[in-house]
């Protein structure tokens, strides 16, 4: 005779039991849903920023034109609030709009599985800066190792031996495994030298040497940057890596370092282009835009020279 525990159901088998082939076929369906704005919390340490430059003023019009095209991509949390994995530029585009609610599809994913999908879909924006690859490469790579998979990530930034699960990457971005791990080593730098290496005035490969410093010596080459109105360059960068490692890295050292002489060895004024296009005539090619800006400045010169003397009379 069989025992009473051999005819033991699961949930799963009397759900599907007493609910007809309609309802099953309906709970597979995508959820969109238009979700209140005070309700989605963004994701948290999302390493993409969200920038109010002229390609948010397009969204923003686009949105008032025709709502949200494509829906945001949102996982709903234990306390009901729902966790926003891709949209962080539309749901803004939504908050200067005025609009209340953004458009999106509910999702059921893990932890782990919402950092995967929120890296893969912002990278297919046209620009990324060096730091918001470099933290959603690592927020992928530390996903994916928790999901059972090797990533193997040692310290040498030219010879390093990436997992399959960098190999994934790599065939989706088409950064090497060795750029793949250059650009996690910049999460180590200080802000002052991130936001240097976003802005260009730091290189990649002085950048990945100067992330194995000490916190203390990295600040001590952030005064030096701003006291000398230059950055190391990929030799002087190997060259501190290699005194601390000898343990004569001193401030001294630095400052002696730093103050070298190199080609190139004031820094050119960057400008950043969003700043800079914003101010400018849409009918003004990119190409011309340092001759506009410098007229612009000759004028504001003489408007200043002019009020200077009237001010002096």
């Amino acid at each position: 005779m069989a025992r009473k525990s051999d005819f033991t159901l699961s949930t799963k088998s009397l759900d599907e039991l007493f609910s007809s082939q309609e309802e099953r076929s309906e709970a597979k369906l995508t959820k969109i849903y238009d979700l209140p704005l005070e309700l989605i919390d963004d994701f948290p340490d999302h390493p993409y920023k969200v920038r109010e430059d002229e390609d948010m003023m397009q969204l923003v019009e686009s949105v008032k034109e025709r709502g949200v095209i494509t829906p945001a991509t949102v996982r709903q949390k234990e306390d009901g609030r729902y966790e926003l994995i891709s949209g962080h530029r539309r749901r803004r585009a939504c908050e200067i709009a005025g609009f209340p609610t953004l458009r999106c599809e509910v999702v059921d994913l893990t932890r782990d599985e919402a950092i995967i999908l929120m890296v893969e879909s912002n990278f297919q924006r046209s620009q990324i800066l060096p730091s918001e690859k470099a933290y959603a490469y690592k927020m992928r790579l530390e996903a994916m190792k928790r999901q059972g998979q090797r990533t193997d990530l040692t310290s040498s930034p030219l010879g390093t031996k990436l997992s399959r699960s960098s190999d994934a990457i790599t065939e989706e971005t088409g950064d090497s495994r060795n750029q793949i791990h250059r650009y996690i080593r910049l999460t180590n730098l200080v802000p002052e030298l991130l936001e240097m290496v976003d802005e260009g005035r730091i290189k990649m490969r002085p950048a990945v040497e100067l992330s194995y410093l000490e916190e203390d010596a990295q600040r001590d080459v952030v005064d030096e940057i701003d006291m000398n109105d230059a950055t190391p360059s990929h030799d002087q960068a190997i060259r501190m890596r290699r005194f601390q490692s000898e343990g004569r890295l001193t401030t001294e050292a630095i400052q002696a370092i730093m103050s070298e002489e190199k080609p190139n060895q004031r820094e050119k004024i960057i400008l950043r282009g969003d700043r800079v296009r914003q101010y400018i005539p849409k009918n003004i090619p990119i190409t011309q835009t340092e001759d506009y800006v410098c007229k612009a400045l000759e004028h504001y010169a003489k408007y200043l020279r002019q009020r200077s003397e009237r001010d002096s009379r």
